[in-house]
């Protein structure tokens, strides 16, 4: 199969800080860029993640982790990160895409990772995030090459923006 060409920001959205990854126009290679605060002002860090979409544009689509249970199932982060994802929706440019990609045991996953290359915890703080985000990214474009088809959900324009 293959997988669409396009740059792509991935980001792993938390509640102090966001990772924020990227991929190569040929969606080959997946790589972190750098870590947003978000201390309390949602709105600056949207504000920080729209200069990078204008930065690494212009983008096929923007890809957000979607934080569901171990089962499956959604809970109040989930929640909380499809409010994030409209109020970015409204923000980002009509023909940049935006999907929500499941990003279970992501963190986890990259914490090891960050750990197996000899990064004790303290010094995983300033770069769990991206690499969070690298997973969430690596993910999506690897489902995308076993099926041909973009993994996640896509977040659709409000009708009432156009």
């Amino acid at each position: 199969m293959t997988v669409r060409p396009g740059v792509r920001l991935a980001l792993d959205w938390g509640d102090a800080r966001i990772g924020v990854a990227a991929c190569d126009p040929a969606a080959t290679l997946a790589y972190p860029v750098r870590t947003v605060q978000v201390r309390g002002d949602e709105n600056a860090a949207i504000g920080e993640i729209l200069g990078l979409v204008d930065e690494y544009g212009p983008l096929l689509e923007v890809v957000m982790g979607l934080p569901r249970t171990l089962k499956g199932k959604e809970g109040p982060a989930a929640q909380k990160m499809r409010r994030r994802a409209a109020v970015l929706r409204r923000r980002l440019d009509a023909t940049t895409g935006l999907r929500l990609v499941d990003e279970r045991m992501t963190t986890a996953a990259a914490s090891k990772d960050l750990h197996a290359a000899g990064r004790n915890t303290r010094a995983q703080r300033s770069v769990i995030d991206q690499a969070a985000a690298v997973a969430i990214l690596e993910y999506a474009l690897s489902a995308e090459r076993a099926t041909g088809t973009p993994s996640g959900e896509l977040v659709p324009p409000d009708p009432g923006d156009a």
